[in-house]
């Protein structure tokens, strides 16, 4: 489960957005820039993802019930995603305003009174990118981590529109605007594509990452060299949580007792190196060829 207390991040995604519209829009309306307008455009994409994230949150936040066994924690990955198509969306309105500016050019003005405004704009951006990446990276949540990439890919989407206004007002070159706006789009496009696999990868039981999978392998190697043995290890990501399932074979002698002890033991261990995981076992006996017949289950 989600904690609730994640949803003072989103409120926080909500209010950055809604300061760095105003002021980007103030510095589109200063220069009449389409590099700025793009920019511009990229936070109204901010503030829906960071809405979509509140709701995400609030549902993640559910304990589990009679209908939802495993948590809500999966309503996390509809916001990343929904993240990533208004990503896509913003690319495109960028790419049609720039090369309708580059057909038809128009000199800028105020240059620097309204990159100063963009400045304090992608500052704020920075800031709040720090502290959901912190946060994303503390609860597991990928709902803020997508939301710190995506203000991260838009402070370093301000540095390059504020290089090529600045650049224009310099060189004089128009045609330098319209390009650097096509190039946030399509620096966008890339970041929407790797939000919308990563969302996809979590809603289709995506396994976990291969450190996990080695830390869980480390622990059953343990137990084998003691004359055990394990097979159908399953895992699988679900928003901040994981799940681990696996058959664990043991002397048919042993009682029922020393068999629960001993499981108990294993997931222990794998809490312990995966504090966020749900482990699940199923005891058998080692001489039983029934066991090992359910080797089907493998891969």
């Amino acid at each position: 489960m989600v904690p609730a207390s994640l949803k003072r991040y989103a409120w926080l995604s909500i209010a950055a957005a809604v300061a760095t519209i105003a002021l980007k829009g103030v510095a589109w309306a200063l220069t009449g820039s389409v590099g700025l307008l793009s920019d511009a455009l990229e936070s109204f994409v901010n503030l829906a993802g960071a809405l979509m994230a509140l709701a995400m949150l609030t549902i993640a936040a559910l304990p589990a019930d009679a209908n939802h066994a495993h948590g809500h924690g999966k309503a996390e990955y509809f916001s990343s995603a929904f993240e990533g198509l208004l990503i896509l969306l913003a690319a495109l309105a960028i790419g049609v305003a720039a090369v309708d500016r580059l057909l038809h050019p128009r000199p800028l003005e105020q240059l620097y009174l309204g990159l100063a405004v963009s400045v304090v704009a992608s500052a704020i951006n920075l800031g709040t990118a720090r502290i959901l990446l912190s946060a994303g990276r503390q609860y597991r949540s990928i709902t803020l981590e997508a939301g710190a990439h995506h203000l991260m890919t838009d402070v370093w989407t301000s540095a390059g529109v504020i290089f090529a206004v600045a650049a224009v007002g310099v060189t004089g070159w128009l045609w330098l605007d319209p390009v650097i706006a096509l190039a946030v789009a399509a620096n966008i496009v890339w970041t929407g594509w790797r939000l919308l696999q990563r969302s996809a990868e979590g809603l289709m039981d995506v396994s976990l990452p291969a450190d996990q999978q080695q830390a869980i392998e480390a622990v059953l190697e343990g137990y084998r060299r003691q004359g055990l043995d394990f097979h159908a290890l399953r895992t699988r990501q679900a928003g901040a949580r994981a799940f681990v399932s696996f058959h664990v074979l043991v002397p048919g002698a042993w009682t029922v007792q020393e068999g629960h002890d001993c499981l108990e033991r294993i997931e222990s261990e794998i809490r312990e190196r995966l504090p966020h995981a749900h482990v699940t076992t199923h005891l058998e006996p080692l001489e039983d060829p029934l066991s090992h017949a359910d080797q089907l289950l493998e891969r």
